[in-house]
Parts: C-alpha cells; sequence; structure tokens
C-alpha cells in the first residue's frame, strides 16, 4: 500500500473529492498547482474503496463516482464549463442557503484551465429585467424584483439549476454549462472536523468545525462593510480562501486522512451539502440514481413529508435556529389524519449584525390530495401542489430567546396510504443541518409504533404492522 499511496496520488485523490464535492478553497488550489484531477480513477477507487466497509448503496455510489471521474478527466480537447453556486446556510433559503457567490469553473483534458468567482450581487447589478419576486419576498421584505441570488427558491435542486442560469444570461453571461453544483457553508466546518483547527498567518482567527464558517464570513464581510471601504481591499478581501485552502490540503493529505476523505465527500452528497445537475441526461440519471441531485421525488406513492423553510429577512440567524420534527399518521379515526409538529427555538443571546428575531417562510410538502384542517404558531396557510404534491405554506416567527414554537399542521391523509404496510419518505431540506425526527404510527385496531432518529439525509420509513401468513 506504501507504493500505491504516494504523495502525488493522495493530493490527486484530494482533487478529485474537491471535484466530487464541490470546495471552492480546494478548486483554487487546483487552479494554482495545475495539478490533473485523478488519472486510472477507476483502480484509484478499487483500492481506496477496500478501506471502507461496503455495503451495496455504496457500491452504487462508487460506480456513479467512477463514470463522473471518466467524464470529468477525458483527454478529448474540450473544455467543460461548470457552474458553482455557493450558498450560506446561515441565512437558509428553500435550496440550500443564500446565493452568495458564484464561480464558473473550466476544465480540459482532466486539468483546470480556470476559475472565475463573483459575488451574485455583482452579477444581479447587471440584471435590467423586471422578473416578479415569488410572493413571499414581494410581502414580508418588500422585494419586487427575481434575481440570480434568490434564485434557488424551490426545494428542488434541478429547478433551481435552471433557474440560476436563467437569471445568469439574464445578467448577460454567454457561457453554457455542461453542470450546475450546489455547495452548502455547512461543507466548510465539516471539512475542518476532518483537518483539525486551521489557523492562518496574519489572521488572529481560529478555524473549528463549531463556527469556521462564520468566523470566515466575518473576515471576510464585517470588517469591510461601509462605504468608505476602498473598492480594492473589498475585491481582495477573499484572499484568504486560497491561504486556508493550501493549509486543508496539508493537513488534509495524509494517507491516515484517505478512508476519511472518502467518507467525507460521500456524506456531504448523501446530506445534499452539496448536489449536481447535469445537462446531459446520462449524467443526470447517474446523479438521480443515488439521490445526490437534490431533486424532490416525484413518483412516491406512500406517505410523505419534507419541511422547507425560506429565511424573510432574518439575517444569518439560521444558525441558531435548532428544529425537531415529530409527525403522528392517526388511522384511529373515521379518516386518517397525518400530524406535524415542527418545533423551532432561538438560541440567538441578542441581536446584531448577524442575528434577529427568526422570521421565515415555511412550506409542507404531504401527499397529494391531502385536506387541511388545523393549524397551529403559523400563519396565512394556503393550500397549493407542485411535484406531484400538495403543500401548505405559511409565515413562523421567532423571537430571540424563545423556544419550543410548535408549529403544527393537522391534516387529512388521502384514501390510497395504507396503515397495513406502512411507508413514510421524510426528505430533507438542503442546508438544515441534523434534526431530530420522531414518527407515531396509530393503526385502526389501536396499536402504536413509534420510531425515532435523526433526520441527516432522506430518511424512508417501512412498518409493518400485519404479520405476514
Amino acid at each position: 500500500m506504501s507504493t500505491f499511496f504516494t504523495k502525488k496520488r493522495i493530493i490527486l485523490l484530494v482533487i478529485f473529492i474537491s471535484i466530487i464535492a464541490g470546495s471552492l478553497w480546494l478548486f483554487l488550489y487546483a487552479k494554482n498547482n495545475k495539478t490533473e484531477f485523478a488519472a486510472s480513477s477507476f483502480n484509484l477507487f478499487q483500492k481506496v474503496s477496500k478501506l471502507l466497509p461496503l455495503t451495496p448503496d455504496t457500491k452504487k455510489e462508487i460506480e456513479v463516482v467512477n463514470k463522473l471521474v471518466e467524464f470529468i478527466t477525458t483527454k478529448d480537447d474540450t473544455v467543460h464549463t461548470f457552474l458553482m453556486l455557493l450558498q450560506n446556510a446561515d441565512e437558509l433559503r428553500p435550496g440550500g442557503g443564500f446565493l452568495g457567490q458564484y464561480a464558473i469553473i473550466k476544465t480540459k483534458n482532466g486539468e483546470i484551465i480556470s476559475t472565475f468567482v463573483e459575488d451574485a450581487n455583482l452579477l444581479d447589478q447587471r440584471i435590467s429585467a423586471d422578473v416578479p419576486t415569488p410572493y413571499p419576498f414581494a410581502r414580508k421584505i418588500q422585494l419586487k424584483k427575481w434575481k440570480f441570488r434568490d434564485s434557488n427558491f424551490s426545494p428542488d435542486f434541478p429547478t433551481n439549476a435552471e433557474k440560476a442560469q436563467y437569471f445568469y444570461r439574464l445578467a448577460g453571461g454567454r457561457e453554457t454549462f455542461e453542470g450546475v453544483i450546489a455547495v452548502d457553508s455547512l461543507t466548510f466546518n465539516n471539512i475542518l472536523a476532518l483537518t483539525g483547527p486551521i489557523k492562518i498567518a496574519g489572521d488572529s482567527n481560529i478555524y473549528t468545525s463549531t463556527d469556521g464558517a462564520q468566523k470566515l464570513e466575518e473576515r471576510v464581510e464585517r470588517v469591510y462593510l461601509g462605504e468608505d471601504v476602498p473598492a480594492e481591499l473589498k475585491q481582495a478581501r477573499k484572499n484568504i480562501m486560497k491561504k486556508i485552502a493550501t493549509e486543508i490540503i496539508s493537513k488534509a493529505v495524509t494517507v491516515g486522512n484517505i478512508p476519511k476523505l472518502a467518507e467525507f465527500a460521500q456524506t456531504e452528497l448523501q446530506n445534499k451539502d452539496i448536489m449536481f445537475f447535469f445537462k446531459d441526461p446520462t449524467l443526470q440519471s447517474l446523479v438521480a440514481s443515488v439521490h445526490w441531485d437534490g431533486s424532490v421525488s416525484k413518483d412516491w406513492n406512500d406517505d410523505y413529508l419534507m419541511l422547507v423553510d425560506a429565511n424573510m429577512g432574518a439575517l444569518k440567524t439560521d444558525f441558531y435556529i435548532k428544529r425537531s420534527l415529530e409527525y403522528t399518521a392517526d388511522f384511529t379515526l373515521e379518516k386518517p389524519t397525518g400530524t406535524l409538529v415542527y418545533t423551532y427555538s432561538n438560541t440567538a443571546p441578542y441581536g446584531n449584525w448577524r442575528t434577529s428575531d427568526y422570521h421565515t417562510y415555511l412550506r409542507a410538502y404531504v401527499p397529494k390530495e391531502s385536506v387541511f384542517l388545523t393549524r397551529f404558531m403559523i400563519n396565512a396557510v394556503t393550500t397549493k401542489e407542485a411535484f406531484n404534491k400538495t403543500y401548505f405554506d405559511g409565515f413562523v416567527d421567532v423571537e430571540i430567546g424563545q423556544s419550543d414554537v410548535h408549529t403544527t399542521l393537522t391534516y387529512e391523509l388521502p384514501a390510497t396510504i395504507d396503515p397495513n404496510n406502512y411507508h413514510l419518505l421524510i426528505q430533507k431540506q438542503s442546508g438544515i443541518g441534523t434534526i431530530p425526527v420522531t414518527v407515531h404510527l396509530k393503526t385502526k385496531d389501536g396499536k402504536t409504533y413509534d420510531q425515532t432518529t435523526e433526520l441527516k439525509k432522506d430518511l424512508n420509513f417501512s412498518i409493518q404492522t400485519v404479520e405476514e401468513k
């Protein structure tokens, strides 16, 4: 193994994972060092996979990884162009986090040939078209024009990827993208859990997995606020990311970290902190087959739930918001009902440039033809349909220091939901973090079945209530 894991091959593996994981700081490192992504990727991942206990799902994921690497590293003298959306999960949006920056990555023959990074608001300044915003923006924060930075208003990433490209073209962008990658800020903290704390010369901050993204945000934003800051300083404010990239590489690239790096990439993709969209139908089918496309399931016919928050002018308060979910499917009544209790706590100690009372636009996606019955701690509830689902929407407010805001919705389930062979799919919103979940099933004969777990990725519950003969 010592001859296989040479320093060069380890670096290639890290850069490959950066492509799959979409971490901008590693892209910048790759650009500066002009290193090929991952030649002989199939053999490389075959050997790396031997270090890991593989489930059938993991084997399938590795197969998809190799197909993606073959596409990215093909030496065909063709320039491949990708759009990367950098989302801040501390200001939650339905598709992840606030879209503060974007990057355009170009590759050729398995090598990064250019990287362009820009603030989303600079792109938006070039949009003159008057596109009306979704009504929650207009109602809650009086935002009248819909632009690139708010393009991820759907919980379905393929929809957001298309919308981002639409606004990019409205701004005069001329690139045609073969793929779109979304990366949430949670990824930065998670990679710091692997490397350990990062300290950069000339910077007093210590970046850790607990609050690294928040400290970096303050480092590149707060100190540059104000009209009196020279433009050249504002433009150079993110140079520190390149220094952090170098430090991450030096700490991550060790033989002992190889299994951890592979697990890191896998976890980020499963948790929807990173999502892919490809123009090529074959590639898109590949990422969809392992649920890396961030799509809302459209063909699920059993019980279903997806809760989607959109921060409405509450600054970066999502960092302090704690959530938990309790769901009950009750078949003891004349008609089956579903009751969801989504509990919020605002743990911010006080308001400042980052935090405030929390205001969110909440959508609850449930089985199609569900009928709204009652609500609690959520206002202006309406019923709509999307993605072959019914959804109930409204606004929720959580004051600083307020805990246990039990937002509750009760609704009639369609008669097609079978309590005897019960299946429930709970899909996770990108950027939401980990949420404690408790599920109760009450059957017609009065029995109750309970399950408690954590929503880190999409969950599929199956409860067999009738013994097979």
